[in-house]
């Protein structure tokens, strides 16, 4: 009862990273809430799910063992979740903003009438106060993502229904072990009680996944550029120093709508989030859809010719001058420091 609860996400009886990015903030909330961090592995042979999950702080994992579990489909999952969520009444529920949590997390919070904030970057407890009804709710969760197209940052609260219900972007939470040698409780759930035949009327007969080849959210040095790098060709100057420099290349939406990059390797709030070492900006402006993917680098260096861009207020370092001109001497000089 009250406990903040995480569903997560298995592919080829691997954890995802993301789920294990909201077991470690799921773990820091349960300690201001005092209560316990729960998770549900919904799937089959599902034998080394808690050697993986018990690290990060799990206190109860919930285990669905059936093989008709996989591949995923959306109603025998969700039947599971609305299911125990009524028994077990959480008072938070995470899921990832996957295509898997984006497909599972609305239809769980319309069966429970518990609402969902989607797509968050950022989850914090706090209180609220109604002031037009005249109430104050204690310990909310505070569901923090960008809106109105990215040019704000909204707080959003559920006072009253529950669970409070987030999907959460990938990378925007660190990932980290909380005790190598913990152990929590395993709770094996009889499926039979959850799903019925009729949850299982869809059967993926065939099914293929092509693996990405841009691994882009585990570089530890992204050479990004954004509308104002000019051109398609002026991006090759990106290539030739992520090469020489052992990283890879990012793009912002507008140079990826521009036909500057391709969509895997556009970095920001419609992208992919990233906290590399060492992430140098070209000719990004830096908005806050851009820097809600990347203001958690290590280190970030600006290139702009505009003095007074946005992006160059959370930069370590900023370099003004066109990127045409700056990128060839920082290849030149690279090279004749390493030799």
């Amino acid at each position: 009862m009250n406990n903040l609860f995480v569903y997560l996400e298995i592919e080829d009886g691997i954890v995802k990273d993301v789920s294990l990015e909201l077991l470690t903030k799921g773990r820091s909330l349960t300690k201001q809430l005092n209560c316990k961090l729960e998770a549900v592995a919904i799937g089959h042979q599902l034998e080394n799910i808690p050697q993986q999950v018990f690290p990060y702080g799990v206190d109860v994992l919930h285990l669905a063992d059936d093989k008709r579990f996989v591949p995923y489909t959306t109603q025998p999952h969700a039947s599971v979740l609305i299911h125990l969520f009524k028994e077990e009444k959480p008072q938070i529920a995470l899921l990832g903003a996957t295509s898997v949590g984006r497909d599972l997390g609305p239809r769980v919070s319309s069966a429970l009438f518990s609402g969902l904030t989607a797509d968050c970057t950022s989850l914090e407890i706090g209180d609220y106060e109604d002031k037009k009804a005249g109430k104050v709710y204690k310990d909310l969760l505070y569901q923090i993502r960008p809106a109105f197209g990215g040019n704000i940052v909204a707080t959003i609260v559920n006072p009253d229904c529950r669970p409070q219900m987030a999907t959460v972007r990938e990378g925007v939470m660190k990932k980290e072990i909380f005790d190598p040698k913990y152990s929590g409780e395993i709770h094996r759930l009889d499926v039979s009680k959850y799903v019925s035949d009729k949850d299982f009327v869809i059967e993926v007969i065939e099914r293929h996944i092509e693996k990405t080849k841009i691994d882009i959210k585990s570089a530890p040095i992204i050479v990004s550029g954004g509308y104002g790098v000019g051109s398609a060709e002026n991006f090759k100057l990106l290539y030739e120093l992520a090469e020489v420099l052992g990283g890879e290349v990012g793009a912002s939406r507008a140079a990826v709508d521009a036909g500057f990059a391709e969509h895997e390797r556009q970095i920001g709030q419609t992208g992919t989030t990233v906290r590399p070492k060492l992430y140098i900006a070209c000719g990004i402006s830096g908005q806050i859809q851009h820097i809600a993917g990347m203001q958690e680098s290590a280190m970030i260096i600006a290139i702009n010719s505009d003095p007074n861009a946005p992006i160059n207020k959370i930069a370590d370092y900023v370099i003004t001058g066109r990127v045409e001109e700056v990128l060839p001497k920082m290849i030149k000089y690279y090279k004749k420091n390493t030799k």
